[in-house]
């Protein structure tokens, strides 16, 4: 994630209110495959007759099929809509925690939920009573135990930002122009067209004098001074001289940076480890970052030793993360995929038309136009005779056979909706 993206990442986080992201999963959508494959913390969402429900893997109905749309459950609790306007939350029961009657809501954070009603924002408890009336024109979830609120200046006749804390009370004034939610102790805040970090107390720690500012991420951010980016420290000084173009969150000890069009790596004491020759780069992941000349990819060490000759490809969604799951890479030349280890070494020769990455110790292939399961050193473990296959979770996948659709356990076994095959 660049500079600037990390800018607009967090002002979706501050404002939408659809559903959460699962960051780093497996479990995405697959254009391949008109069915919802994934089962989230043991449960799946079940569709019928234009409504959604929720079932377990055993079986078990959590909720009949009566809402018009749902999210996936995250950490115990899902977003549900009976209607347009009337969204509420479950918990993993399928008990509605908080009634369908608000326009949206957010999830907990801090103990509380942000929701909104009557085109305001306000929050509720575990219980589902109202803790803060909606009263603010838009405001963040807590972080912190503070929220980023947003009310109206009379004499400006502008919005401006501040922060308020479980109570409702304004703990910082609002004052800015935008403001972000707090990470690691200080919050982005944006006054005269520049940032600066404050801390929970409002004072200004890092000077508001940058174009742009990250959030603060495992002790690291950056910033960017007269259009040129530096990383910045736990201590909120310079790592690094304000001399690159762009730059990418530290990870794993690196951070990718961008200078005279090209990517490289420096650590996090402002070394130069790998110097800018790439066209791209992604951020380390496992130890092993993946780079391309613009064209081809391959695969580099914390060393910047190439261990993935850059001759692959990244004609599918799926291939063009080369990250490591399970130990193996998926990776793509000339529309074939196969998978490497971490030394670059291909473990499973690139034969197949379309793959996955593996996913408890299994990874779905597709061997011509039938798709199947082989297992980390190759072996096809489960005969390639599905239309689709998705992803295994919590020991089960659902595959597409005639047409129809139906569950498997790691062996092959159908073990849900099996009569319709007969």
């Amino acid at each position: 994630m660049n500079a600037r993206t990390i800018v607009l990442a967090a002002l979706a986080t501050l404002f939408s209110f659809g559903a959460l992201s699962q960051n780093d999963s497996l479990y995405v959508d697959d254009e391949d495959c008109g069915c919802d494959l994934y089962f989230i913390d043991g449960i799946q969402k079940t569709f019928k007759d234009g409504r959604f429900g929720f079932k377990r893997y055993d079986g078990k109905i959590l909720t009949p099929n009566i809402y018009i749309e749902t999210d996936r459950f995250q950490n115990g609790y899902c977003k549900v809509w009976l209607e347009v306007g009337k969204c509420g939350l479950i918990d993993s029961t399928g008990r509605e925690v908080i009634p369908c009657q608000y326009e949206d809501l957010d999830y907990f954070s801090c103990g509380l939920a942000r929701y909104l009603d009557s085109n305001r924002y306000g929050f509720l408890d575990a219980d589902g009573n109202i803790v803060i009336p909606a009263t603010f024109v838009s405001a963040s979830s807590f972080y912190e135990d503070l929220a980023v609120v947003a009310v109206n200046n009379d004499r400006l006749g502008s919005l401006v930002f501040g922060f308020i804390d479980k109570k409702g009370q304004m703990a910082i004034p609002a004052i800015y122009e935008y403001a972000y939610p707090f990470t690691e102790g200080v919050a982005v805040v944006k006054a005269y067209d520049r940032y600066g970090f404050i801390d929970h107390n409002g004072k200004e720690v890092l000077p508001i004098k940058y174009e742009l500012l990250g959030q603060m991420q495992d002790g690291y951010t950056f910033a960017v001074l007269n259009g040129e980016a530096a990383l910045i420290g736990k201590n909120l000084k310079p790592i690094t001289p304000f001399i690159y173009e762009d730059m990418q969150r530290v990870s794993e000890g690196m951070c990718a940076v961008k200078k005279d069009g090209l990517w490289g790596f420096v650590n996090t004491r402002g070394k130069t480890v790998v110097k800018c020759q790439y066209r791209n780069a992604n951020s380390f992941c496992n130890g092993l970052a993946m780079v391309s000349d613009g064209t081809l990819f391959g695969m580099i060490n914390r060393r910047g030793k190439m261990v993935l000759p850059m001759e692959y490809g990244a004609a599918g969604t799926r291939s063009n993360a080369y990250v490591l799951r399970n130990g193996l890479a998926l990776v793509e030349k000339d529309g074939r995929y196969g998978f490497v280890n971490a030394k670059g070494k291909i473990v499973v020769p690139l034969r197949y038309t379309n793959a996955y990455p593996f996913s408890e110790g299994l990874a779905a292939v597709r061997d011509g136009v039938w798709w199947g399961y082989i297992d980390t050193t190759g072996k096809m473990v489960i005969p390639a005779k599905y239309e689709s296959a998705s992803y295994f979770d919590n020991g089960r996948a659902e595959v597409v056979l005639n047409g129809v659709i139906h569950n498997i356990d790691k062996t092959g076994k159908c073990v849900k909706n099996c009569k319709k095959l007969r």
